[in-house]
């Protein structure tokens, strides 16, 4: 019985968390809370075990992704300008334009 708990709070852990405590849980946490009340069955837990380890590897892969690619959520400008900084250059300010306008 304590394994299934320890099982369920670590699937708990490597969901989203909840915005506020006061809302109500999201159908998923009650749908694992459902799950592990109603049975203790042995393949259930083994499904389980399952989860939480794919919910682990796609927590590290999303994070390995965000460490090697850190400009992918910038803007094409934004990158140019830091892929010349990271070379030692300074891009040319545009005729015309004001800082901060186009």
């Amino acid at each position: 019985m304590s394994h299934l708990r320890t099982l369920y709070r670590s699937l708990l852990r490597e969901l989203p968390p909840r915005p506020v405590l006061s809302s109500p849980r999201a159908d998923l946490h009650q749908h694992l809370r459902d799950n592990f009340a109603s049975s203790s069955s042995e393949k259930k837990a083994d499904i389980a075990e399952q989860y939480l380890s794919y919910l682990k590897a796609q927590r590290t892969y999303v994070t390995l992704i965000e460490r090697y690619n850190p400009g992918m959520g910038m803007d094409e400008e934004e990158r140019v300008r830091l892929t010349a900084r990271r070379v030692g250059m300074d891009l040319p300010e545009e005729y015309g334009v004001e800082k901060g306008q186009k």
